[in-house]
């Protein structure tokens, strides 16, 4: 059982940067695989970014690679998601996931991820 919660949301302008955090609570974040996900409106939840339980491991949707990094630090179980050259297809509601399966050490897979935070905004203008 783990609580997450995002910040770091808000409006930027295209080429702009953002980092959004999540902060987990109830369980040490050593245990989760942890993701990234986003959606915009009319169009369905998608995969942004994940990172292995140690951080080592890194994945990427074709879109946001070179873009984006997902980082994690577990001593402070938070973890990252630091945003570059953001385009206005960037815009959404940005979620983090945790996947609590220990056989599982990535995924780019929705349904595997148990723990959801509330999401925050991410506003690209042109």
């Amino acid at each position: 059982q783990v609580e997450l919660v995002e910040s770091g949301g808000g409006s930027v302008q295209a080429g702009g940067s953002l980092r959004l955090s999540c902060a987990a609570s109830g369980r040490t974040l050593s245990s989760y695989v942890m993701g990234w996900f986003r959606q915009a409106p009319g169009k369905e939840r998608e995969f942004v970014a994940a990172a292995s339980r140690s951080g080592l491991t890194t994945d990427y949707s074709d879109s946001v690679k070179g873009r984006f990094t997902i980082s994690r630090d577990n001593a402070k179980n938070t973890v990252y998601l630091q945003m570059n050259s953001l385009k206005p297809e960037d815009t959404a509601v940005y979620y983090c996931a945790a996947l609590p399966s220990f056989y599982v050490t990535i995924s780019r897979r929705a349904s595997e991820y148990d723990y959801w935070g509330q999401g925050t905004q991410v506003t690209v203008s042109s």
